[in-house]
């Protein structure tokens, strides 16, 4: 009876899977760099071209996809087999633990089997229908979540790394893209995050990290280098709010930025 019961979830996978043109990672290999900043403002970008797009969040213990499109705690509909994702904007759907959870402050306190039976779910029970992308936002690290859901898309199209400038965040994007070649997921890109910052009192543009390592690593690891993304509070208060940044203010800095990198990714799939 198990054996039947994993068989059929991996045929739902793969049917599900199939009727979504690309599947992109979203990863790092270091807390704190952006990278559900960098994940969801894509979503968004396509959405607003008009591409039908999808958003799963796959970090069960600490989701923040929910909170940054506004979808937190928002009660998913089901027919009593499969679930609806959240309709989060226009040609925009998504799900994560964050809208499934009803306090955003309940911990997740699960080991590994229980966190890949809900990927399985995140996968195989929720009616994505047909979608042009899905943009999958991965918790830090190369653990459960990121294998898990490798291994369960066969088919990935390609994951895009972000890191800051320091070393020690560049070591682990290092260790990241080792990682998605060890799998054979293509390397779409590495993108810096949250580099200079244009201070409103002097006028000058303020380095919070090193910068330029994200470049030299690409280089170094023969990836594409996806570009750097300027350090804006307002992009934080966004995020805070559920509001699309890049989106709302597409002339900022950080939102050019994003739009190019989104671009260059797109590129990238379609060599």
């Amino acid at each position: 009876m198990h054996k039947v019961h994993i068989d059929h979830r991996a045929g739902m996978i793969k049917e599900n899977m199939a009727r979504i043109k690309r599947k992109i990672l979203v990863m790092s290999n270091k807390g704190g760099v952006g990278k559900s900043t960098v994940a969801v403002n894509f979503a968004a970008l396509l959405a607003k071209a008009g591409q039908r797009t999808g958003l799963l969040d796959i970090d069960i213990h600490g989701p923040s996809a929910a909170r940054m499109t506004g979808m937190e705690g928002k009660a998913h509909a089901t027919d009593g087999a499969l679930i609806e994702p959240l309709q989060a904007a226009p040609n925009l759907k998504m799900i994560s633990m964050g809208s499934v959870l009803s306090a955003a402050d309940t911990p997740v306190v699960w080991r590994g089997p229980l966190k890949l039976g809900v990927l399985k779910q995140f996968l195989s029970d929720v009616k994505w229908g047909d979608l042009d992308a899905l943009i999958i936002d991965a918790p830090p690290g190369t653990g459960d979540e990121p294998l898990t859901i490798c291994q369960l898309i066969p088919e990935m199209t390609g994951a895009v790394v972000v890191t800051t400038g320091q070393q020690v965040a560049l070591l682990d994007s290092r260790k990241a893209v080792n990682f998605l070649k060890t799998l054979g997921i293509p390397v779409l890109g590495i993108l810096e995050n949250m580099t200079a910052f244009h201070c409103p009192h002097c006028s000058k543009e303020v380095n919070l990290f090193k910068t330029g390592g994200g470049a030299q690593a690409a280089r170094e690891l023969g990836v594409p280098f996806l570009g750097s993304v300027p350090f804006a509070p307002a992009m934080v208060d966004a995020g805070d709010e559920g509001r699309f940044f890049a989106v709302e203010r597409p002339e900022a800095p950080p939102s050019a930025a994003l739009a190019r990198a989104l671009g260059k990714t797109l590129e990238g799939i379609l060599k």
